[in-house]
C-alpha cells in the first residue's frame, strides 16, 4: 500500500483505500491511501509553512536540490518506468524515455531558476534604479492527468519549485501509484516543499482548488474540468495555468512526401492508443492524393501490433479503462450510423481476452461538422476527409473550439508561411508531429487552455511580476507638493 506524502512524511489518508488497475491485465497492482478534506488542509498548511524558507533559499541552492531530484529519478529509472507501464499500460520502452525526459525537466528548470530572477530596465533619472523582479506565488496546486502522470507532473512542479513556490500534488484517480512512489525522489527537499495527496476529485480535489491558501492551480485535463476550475478560482482570483482538450488536425498537401505523411499520421493518431492531448484526430487530405494516402494509412494501421506495454514488440497499448474505451466505441458507432466507412479497426481485438484494448481505427465518409470530427475522441481513431485544396483544409482546421496542436505536411514554403501565420493553435508542427521541446512553450488557443508550460514561459507562469523603482540618492522632488 502507498500512502500520502505530507510535510516530508508518509501519512495514512482519511479516505478509503482504492485499487490501482493494470489496463493490460485488468488486475489490481496495489492499493493507495486516499486523502479526505482534512488531509488536504494538512498538506496545504505544511506547504504554506515551508514557503518562506524555500522562497528565501538562494536560487543556486534550490538549483542544486532540483538537480538532486533529477539524479534520483535516473537512479530509479527502471523501477519507475516499470511502475508507469503497469499503471498506464504504455510501453516500457517509451516510459524509460519519459522518466529521463522528466529528469531533464528538473535539470533544465534548475538552471532557469538559478539565473532568471528578473531584469534591470532604464530609469527616468540617473540617480534611480528600476528592476523587474519575478516573485514566487506561494502554494501551487498541481493536478495531473492519467495519460502522462510523471512527465506532465514534471512540467509543473519543476518550474514551480525553481521559481520558489511550494506544491501540493493531486494525481489522477486512475494513476496515483507512481506519483505517490515519487516521495523518495523528494526526500532531500525541505519538509513541506512537496506534498502528494491522492484522492477523489469530489472531496480532496474540491478542497484543494478552493483552499484559500492555494495561490495557483496548474492543471492538465479536459476542457470541462478546466471550466469548473476557472469558476472555482474566481472568488479568490487564483492564478490558473490550464492545458485542456484538443482536436488536433493534420493537413496533407498534394506536394508532400506521402510515405512520410502516412507514417506520421499513424504515429500521431495511435501513440498511447490515441490518449494524447495532441493526438491527430482530424486529417484533411488534398483530393489528388486522397486515395493513395487513405490506402497507405489503412495498411499501416492494420499492421500495428496490439498488446501489453511490457511486451517489447507492442506498438499499440490498451486504453486506460473500459469506460474510456466504451466512450470511443460509442463515437465509432455514431459515426457508422451517419454513414461513415470504417476502413480498418473499430472493434475490440478478439485475440486479447483481457485488457482494455481497441483496434486502431481509420474512418472516412464523415462530414466536417459530424460529432467525431468535432468532439475530442481521446482514443485510437483516425478520421480522413478529402478537401479540394490547402485553403479549404486550413479553414476546416480552424473551424474548431480547440486549438492545441496542428500539423502540416508540405514541401511548399509559401504554404508553410501561411500556415504558421493563420493556424489557430499553440503548437505548430511542419512535417513532424507531436514533437515537444523543453525550451519551447507548450499550450493552446481557444478552449484548449490558458498559459504555457515548458520554456521560459513555463517558468514565468509560476511567478508574479514586481516593478521596483528605487531613488538611490534620495531628496525632495520638484513635482511633490507644494507645487512651485
Amino acid at each position: 500500500m502507498r500512502t500520502l506524502w505530507i510535510n516530508g512524511e508518509s501519512k495514512q489518508g482519511g479516505g478509503p483505500l482504492i485499487g490501482v488497475i493494470d489496463p493490460a491485465t485488468e488486475q489490481v497492482i496495489g492499493e493507495v491511501s486516499q486523502a479526505d478534506a482534512a488531509d488536504v488542509d494538512l498538506a496545504v498548511q505544511a506547504a504554506q509553512a515551508a514557503f518562506p524558507a524555500w522562497r528565501d533559499t538562494p536560487a543556486s541552492a534550490r538549483a542544486g536540490l532540483l538537480h538532486g531530484v533529477a539524479q534520483r529519478m535516473r537512479q530509479s529509472l527502471e523501477s519507475i518506468a516499470t511502475e508507469l507501464t503497469l499503471e498506464t499500460g504504455r510501453t516500457l520502452r517509451k516510459n524509460r524515455g519519459y522518466v529521463e525526459w522528466s529528469a531533464q525537466c528538473f535539470d533544465y528548470y534548475a538552471e532557469i531558476g538559478r539565473h532568471h530572477l528578473g531584469r534591470v530596465i532604464p530609469s527616468p533619472e540617473k540617480s534611480q534604479l528600476s528592476l523587474v523582479l519575478k516573485a514566487p506565488l506561494g502554494v501551487v496546486a498541481c493536478i495531473v492527468p492519467w495519460n502522462y502522470p510523471l512527465l506532465l507532473l514534471s512540467w509543473k512542479i519543476a518550474p514551480a519549485l525553481a521559481a520558489g513556490n511550494v506544491v501540493v500534488i493531486k494525481p489522477a484517480s486512475y494513476t496515483p501509484w507512481t506519483t505517490l512512489g515519487l516521495a523518495q525522489v523528494f526526500e532531500e527537499l525541505p519538509p513541506g516543499v512537496v506534498n502528494i495527496v491522492a484522492g477523489s476529485g469530489r472531496e480532496a480535489g474540491e478542497r484543494l482548488i478552493r483552499h484559500p491558501d492555494v495561490a495557483m492551480i496548474a492543471f492538465t485535463g479536459s476542457t470541462e474540468v478546466g471550466q469548473h476550475l476557472m469558476r472555482a478560482a474566481a472568488d479568490d482570483v487564483k492564478r490558473l495555468n490550464l492545458e485542456l482538450g484538443g482536436k488536433d488536425p493534420l493537413l496533407v498537401c498534394a506536394d508532400a512526401d506521402l510515405e512520410a505523411a502516412a507514417r506520421a499520421c499513424v504515429w500521431g493518431a495511435f501513440l498511447n492508443a490515441g490518449q494524447v492531448c495532441t493526438s491527430i484526430e482530424r486529417v484533411y487530405i488534398e483530393a489528388p492524393v486522397f486515395d493513395q494516402f487513405r490506402e497507405r494509412v489503412s495498411t499501416l494501421a492494420r499492421e500495428l501490433v496490439i498488446g501489453p506495454g511490457m511486451d517489447p514488440t507492442t506498438e499499440v497499448t490498451p486504453m486506460i479503462r473500459a469506460s474510456e474505451r466504451q466512450n470511443v466505441l460509442d463515437q465509432i458507432k455514431s459515426a457508422r450510423e451517419l454513414g461513415a466507412d470504417i476502413l480498418t479497426g473499430g472493434k475490440i481485438p478478439q485475440h486479447l481476452s483481457t485488457g482494455f484494448y481497441l483496434e486502431p481505427t481509420v474512418i472516412t465518409g464523415l462530414e466536417p461538422d459530424s460529432p467525431l470530427m468535432v468532439e475530442e475522441t481521446f482514443g485510437p481513431v483516425c478520421p480522413l476527409v478529402k478537401v479540394t485544396d490547402f485553403d479549404q483544409a486550413l479553414q476546416l482546421a480552424n473551424a474548431s473550439m480547440y486549438g492545441l496542436g496542428a500539423t502540416l505536411f508540405t514541401n511548399d514554403p509559401a504554404k508553410v508561411r501561411k500556415y504558421m501565420n493563420e493556424i489557430e493553435a499553440g503548437n505548430v508542427w511542419i512535417n513532424d508531429p507531436l514533437i515537444d521541446n523543453m525550451a519551447g512553450p507548450f499550450g493552446g488557443f481557444k478552449r484548449s487552455g490558458l498559459g504555457r508550460e515548458l520554456g521560459l514561459e513555463g517558468f514565468e507562469a509560476f511567478t508574479e511580476t514586481k516593478h521596483v523603482h528605487w531613488e538611490i540618492e534620495g531628496g525632495v522632488k520638484s513635482w511633490w507638493y507644494p507645487w512651485e
